[in-house]
């Protein structure tokens, strides 16, 4: 398991501070996260020739706050695709392990469209998406109108799109809002079971190891500090030594920084012994 963090730095210092946490692994933004422009080439492939020099270990682009593979209205979900195309572009030339885009959210009672619209973008994202980067889907927190929080939903979203290409990813946090058990090793053991017989194990790609403000099943998206939510250091424990998240890379996207993020993370590791 390669352990690490996203980071809001930037690109310029997050070599540095991905050393100074001592992440394995490393997720980031490659544009402004609040707006559409969309990242630069150039720019990206002198950070992705600094990053496989400094040999810290896998690297990951989160899609921009803004983007909604589902949304109802016209203008965003274009725009959402222009941004999700550019930024595989900048992935490949990065050589980033993958693209991550959450699975979308449409209007109150337009399950089925919504759902359309985002199996739609991904196929059209996957035909752009270069052979050294995998487009990722997150799971979302249980929210009015999300495409896909649950497994069962991420199955049909990956039978929607009908491409071996596309990854998961999962979040803790996620999760936990949308009503899964992950505070109780047996709640742990029957979502890898799930996960297993919906045939999306293989599909798992990364997974963002937060912990939850707010209780189970509450829905609202607010991570914590590993071990100081909801979840709590025994859920992790449980997650952290299932078979498949054993080989996978796993980062925070907690509150902690500085000397507090070395400290989660080396937490982290430590469940795993």
């Amino acid at each position: 398991m390669r352990v690490g963090a996203h980071l809001r730095s930037g690109l310029r210092t997050a070599i540095p501070l991905a050393r100074e946490t001592g992440a394995e692994v490393v997720q980031l933004f490659i544009s402004n996260a609040r707006a559409w422009s969309g990242p630069r080439l150039e720019t990206a492939q002198a950070f992705g020739a600094e990053w496989r020099e400094a040999a810290i270990g896998p690297l990951f682009v989160h899609a921009p706050y803004l983007v909604n593979i589902a949304s109802p209205n016209p203008e965003f979900l274009s725009k959402s695709f222009e941004l999700c195309r550019r930024s595989v572009a900048a992935c490949g030339v990065l050589e980033a392990g993958g693209f991550v885009v959450h699975s979308g959210s449409g209007g109150e009672g337009e399950v089925a469209d919504a759902l359309d619209r985002s199996a739609t973008v991904l196929q059209a994202v996957l035909l752009e998406t270069p052979d050294e980067t995998q487009l990722l889907v997150e799971l979302m927190a249980g929210t009015s109108g999300a495409v896909a929080s649950t497994l069962a939903e991420a199955r049909t979203l990956f039978d929607a799109v009908n491409d071996d290409r596309l990854g998961l990813v999962l979040d803790t946090c996620h999760l936990f809002a949308t009503g899964y058990a992950l505070d109780e090793p047996e709640g742990v053991d029957a979502l890898f079971v799930e996960l297993r017989e919906l045939g999306l194990a293989d599909r798992l790609r990364l997974i963002h190891m937060n912990d939850a403000k707010f209780e189970r099943g509450s829905k609202r998206d607010r991570h914590e500090i590993v071990g100081e939510g909801g979840i709590g250091l025994e859920g992790f424990r449980a997650i952290v030594r299932q078979p498949e998240v054993r080989e996978l890379s796993v980062v925070v996207e907690t509150p902690s920084s500085g000397e507090r993020r070395r400290l989660e993370l080396e937490t982290i590791r430590s469940l795993a012994a």
